[in-house]
């Protein structure tokens, strides 16, 4: 019999639409969990359990009226601490944003609200989302809920591992580089990176805009659907979103594999995977296979560029961002102590003491390539092979010139590795993004689904595979990724000892 705070959102729903238990219940159970592991896994740098409560309460009684709002109305969700929240401090997991009290709520939260969700807190993150492993944050390292020894990736890291260890039902990430999707595969859950334009970035602190995107960390695929009818849509405040045409995502998640075409990058297999790990996602394939699915060897070459060019692009629109955090406005501010000080010196300490390490190395790096003499050599380049990289996968899924319907590929290289193990080697870390990375300068929709286990000092780390689509097609990516992950059928959880006391 599960507890209730391991309920999937479909699970839950139900429940409560049959009135056999209450949101309250529902919440209370969440809170209990996170007063159990919280002090092991730090998923969470706020929570919000006077609200929540209430929130759940206002749910109860619309329940009782039949007045449900929602499949998420009266569910306990955790949001990433990089989108606002009004009247909750919204920090990015940075010192320069301390105490920041957005006035306004994200449009994804917003809508969230709106549907009734109920929100149990701030999940951590690496600050302003730079980073694989969630060791970047100002105020805490996340750990895995399968070993807490290990981090479990990033940015996302907070909301995967809050996910994983049940402390919420669902939760809210972002991806610029793989940071919903490789957290995901390493805490075993599910992790949608949607289409470029398909869910709005408004509220949402930008790291870099023409990559970054919004979705749902959640415990299985149908859960993903469920959250991607709420959060999706065209938004007046984000001009780049994709005007909707009628898609609910969870109305038909059937799907035959039978006589689907697979595609298999060579590039996303050669060196550097580990063999575990890439053994783990040959079995996945094989029974795809067995299942009636057509897989085929293609070649996407320009990726071994994507790397490069995202570690320009990325930073560039970082150096660019992160201007507005001046010490002035909002957020850390050296003025509150000293008025002795010219603007320059302001800006200068606020910025020098509010900024992690991390963040100074992507402004520097950012600045430095945007800089005159280097902009042509660098910036404008990458944004040329940013081009080769989108127009290699729109050919591979072109079906007049004999492309596939979905590729597959690993989601990281490695599973989850030992806090500390690269912290202290930047390029090393960068490279945990390697299979991630190409999908968002491409802007196509990428999922992460568990698809089994390796062994490493005598317990079960997570794997995840990815499976991309065609631009727009999330909710074929979806259809499709369900049927796999009803055929797989990975059900195991972390076992995380609780809390002492």
């Amino acid at each position: 019999m599960k507890q209730l705070n391991e309920l999937t959102i479909i699970e839950a729903s139900d429940l409560l639409d049959k009135k056999e238990i209450t949101s309250l219940d529902l919440v209370k159970s969440v809170l209990e969990k996170i007063n159990q592991v919280e002090g092991k896994i730090k998923a969470y740098l706020l929570i919000n359990k006077d609200e929540a409560l209430k929130s759940a309460q206002q749910a109860d009684e619309r329940i009782q009226q039949g007045k449900r709002l929602s499949k998420v109305d009266g569910i306990p969700i955790s949001i990433k601490d990089l989108l606002c929240t009004k009247g909750m401090e919204t920090t990015a997991a940075s010192n320069i944003l301390k105490g920041f009290v957005p006035a306004y709520n994200a449009t994804v939260v917003q809508r969230l609200l709106d549907a009734g969700a109920i929100i149990i807190g701030k999940t951590n993150l690496d600050a302003f989302a730079h980073g694989s492993s969630t060791e970047n944050s100002d105020f805490q390292t996340t750990r895995n809920p399968w070993d807490v020894e290990r981090i479990p990736g990033g940015s996302s890291g907070g909301s995967a591992a809050s996910v994983a260890s049940d402390m919420c039902i669902a939760s809210i990430g972002t991806d610029t580089g793989g940071s919903i999707r490789q957290p995901a595969s390493l805490c075993g859950v599910v992790g949608l990176k949607p289409s470029y334009g398909r869910v709005s970035r408004y509220g949402v602190i930008a790291m870099a805009s023409s990559l970054d995107v919004i979705g749902p960390i959640t415990k299985t695929v149908e859960d993903a659907a469920i959250i991607m009818n709420i959060i999706s849509g065209e938004d007046k405040l984000d001009s780049t979103t994709i005007k909707e045409s009628g898609e609910i995502f969870d109305q038909d998640l059937t799907f035959k594999i039978e006589g689907s075409l697979i595609g298999i990058p060579e590039e996303y297999f050669a060196e550097g995977i580990d063999q575990d790990v890439k053994k783990v996602i040959e079995n996945a394939i094989e029974k795809i296979k067995q299942a009636g699915g057509e897989v085929v060897s293609i070649s996407l070459p320009s990726t071994k560029y994507a790397l490069s060019v995202y570690y320009i692009i990325q930073p560039a629109e970082v150096s660019s961002n992160l201007l507005r955090f001046d010490g002035i406005r909002y957020g850390h501010s050296v003025l509150r102590e000293r008025d002795d000080l010219s603007l320059e010196d302001v800006y200068s300490i606020s910025r020098g003491e509010g900024f992690g390490g991390e963040a100074k190395r992507r402004i520097m790096l950012g600045t430095y390539v945007l800089s005159a003499g280097y902009y042509d050599a660098y910036y404008k380049k990458a944004l040329q092979i940013r081009t080769l990289v989108k127009n290699e996968f729109d050919k591979s899924f072109d079906k007049s010139d004999g492309g596939v319907d979905f590729i597959i590929t690993p989601v990281s290289p490695t599973p989850a590795f030992k806090v500390g193990e690269k912290s202290q080697d930047p390029v090393q870390m960068y490279l945990s993004d390697i299979y991630t990375v190409p999908i968002n300068p491409a802007g196509v929709p990428a999922i992460s689904i568990p698809v089994g286990f390796v062994e490493r000092d005598q317990k079960k780390l997570p794997v995840g595979m990815q499976i991309i689509a065609p631009f727009k097609a999330d909710e074929e990516l979806l259809r499709f990724s369900c049927e796999v992950e009803k055929m797989l059928d990975i059900k195991d959880k972390p076992e995380v000892i609780e809390d002492e006391g």
